[in-house]
């Protein structure tokens, strides 16, 4: 069991199924959150937690020193990323500000056919025909429930 709790810590799997549950959680406790709340106050105050539960981690765990060890690279597209993480949040709360949580997510979620469009053209990365059938039921999933009656 102890072997098994090790390799699901080690497994991209087992965190981005992690990350799937926090994003839905996300989705419903934003939308309740921001009833009432300007979108980017709402976004403002989830990026302040944010920040201050990843620095208290950072800090816990000795990576503090590692701040001054980013490459000029890689802090260019870390900043970068974070500006467009800063946008999209801006733009995914005004939309649960707008919408139901269970027709904004579904779009939002057509990041994951972005990912796999941007990653195959600029990264390089190869997906295999029965990959790229599951990113079209993605979009085609994505369209149905924000559209549906």
């Amino acid at each position: 069991m102890a072997t098994l709790i090790q390799s699901s810590i080690q497994s991209w799997r087992f965190w981005a199924l992690l990350s799937a549950a926090f994003a839905a959680l996300t989705a419903i406790l934003a939308k309740v959150g921001v009833a009432g709340v300007p979108s980017d106050v709402a976004t403002l105050v989830r990026t302040v937690v944010i920040l201050a539960l990843t620095a208290a981690i950072v800090v816990v765990t000795g990576q503090a020193a590692d701040l001054a060890r980013i490459p000029g690279r890689s802090a260019v597209f870390l900043v970068l990323s974070g500006l467009a993480t800063g946008a999209s949040w801006l733009c995914y709360f005004r939309a649960l500000s707008l919408g139901d949580a269970a027709r904004v997510a579904p779009i939002d979620k057509l990041s994951v056919v972005l990912v796999a469009l941007f990653g195959a053209t600029l990264l390089g990365e190869t997906l295999s025909p029965l990959n790229w059938l599951g990113v079209a039921l993605i979009a085609a999933g994505a369209v149905l429930v924000a559209v549906g009656a």
